[in-house]
């Protein structure tokens, strides 16, 4: 029997959404979809907003106001308080959260047994909130703090699953203190890793997601526009050889008996765009392909991979890892995603439903699996 059916009351639920990263729209839209879904049956709700500027705020339960409207992201300010905050508690004794109001006595909100944090990006998916929940004792959704802070950064992540023995593509990174210092070297020593791998290169913040800042970069003119965008969203910078083959994702969710894969995806080229960007995949919905055209064998093979780099990091709760299926057939791993993208339109939920595991009962096995296990050290 779960902890989830011993409660004499139905699990409180604190949906977490925004942020202060650039992915906060796509933030809202991941809420928006949960709150629809969630089985309000077997769970109370407290949807709570962090705006832009970092406020936490109470939220209207309204998901019809937090949709992409005429190609515009959706924010936190459309459905939050505009002055009160959302205090979380620090004592691991008191899980009572409380609203301040300015000019008013603070109001009670009830007690949290569960935190669903949908946030992407720094700030959110990086280890900061899971490390401000493990203070305060609330059990919570996802990744821990060290595999979120690993799962972020591009750079420690390739290095993590480098030791584990699984195969990442040629990259270089330029550190915040080596551009500074000296952006000519770092030029140079990208210069000259283009030389060795080739062009074009792909140029991105080392810590974000949702292919925001991200530029496929064709030769040495672009180069610098390239690293100012990225900088533009992290002072630290990837760099990474273009890898040649299909670009395979596969989705991991933790069960009580441990991790499972699930059928594997295939991205495909998208029309009108250089690569799978940040409008490819949110504003002109590039379609997926559900489950991957693969044989029996690269099937498996993916899978076992996925759950070896989830086990790699320590990963908990759930993760979407990306592959490329090399012409020599060969996987090559791209990246590992802690809190992927949502929706039911979004590839990890579709990965599971083709492989019976529809989206309510996907929330519902999440909060499951975090409400299995405690905070600290495990």
């Amino acid at each position: 029997m779960s902890n989830v059916q011993k409660f004499e009351r139905k699990p409180r639920v604190a949906i977490v959404f925004g942020g202060r990263s650039s992915e906060h729209g796509v933030s809202v839209v991941t809420a928006a979809s949960v709150l629809r879904a969630i089985d309000r049956d077997k769970y109370d709700v407290l949807p709570i907003g962090i705006t832009t500027e970092g406020r936490w705020a109470l939220t209207a339960d309204a998901p019809e106001r937090m949709a992409i409207d005429n190609r515009r992201m959706p924010s936190v300010e459309q459905v939050a308080d505009h002055e009160g905050a959302v205090v979380l508690p620090v004592d691991p004794g008191n899980r009572e959260v409380v609203y301040n109001e300015p000019g008013s006595v603070p109001k009670a909100l009830g007690e949290v047994d569960v935190v669903l944090p949908v946030l992407h990006g720094p700030y959110g998916e990086d280890g900061t909130l899971q490390g401000l929940l493990e203070l305060s004792g609330v059990p919570y959704v996802g990744a821990g703090v060290l595999a979120s802070a690993v799962s972020m950064d591009k750079e420690y992540m390739k290095r993590i699953f480098t030791s584990y023995g699984l195969a990442v593509g040629p990259y270089t990174v330029i550190r915040p203190r080596e551009w500074e210092r000296d952006a000519a070297a770092a030029r140079d020593r990208v210069l000259a890793f283009a030389a060795e791998h080739g062009w074009p290169l792909f140029v991105k913040p080392a810590r974000a997601g949702s292919s925001y800042g991200i530029s496929k970069v064709a030769g040495p003119g672009d180069l610098d526009a390239a690293i100012e965008e990225a900088r533009g969203h992290d002072p630290k910078v990837i760099v990474e050889a273009q890898l040649r083959g299909r670009e395979i994702e596969c989705g991991v969710l933790e069960f009580e008996d441990g991790p499972r894969a699930s059928v594997p995806a295939e991205i495909p080229p998208a029309a009108d765009h250089e690569f799978y960007d940040f409008e490819a995949k949110y504003i002109d919905s590039a379609e997926g392909i559900v489950p991957a055209p693969l044989t029996a064998a690269q099937t498996e093979e993916v899978q076992r991979l996925a759950v070896e780099a989830f086990e790699a990091v320590s990963c908990e709760g759930l993760v979407r890892a990306d592959f490329f299926l090399l012409d020599s057939g060969e996987f090559v791993i791209n990246e590992v995603n802690t809190l992927p993208g949502f929706t039911p339109i979004s590839m990890y939920p579709r990965m599971w439903q083709e492989s019976g595991v529809g989206y309510t009962e996907l929330i519902d096995l999440l909060l499951q699996a975090a409400l299995r296990r405690s905070t600290g050290l495990r």
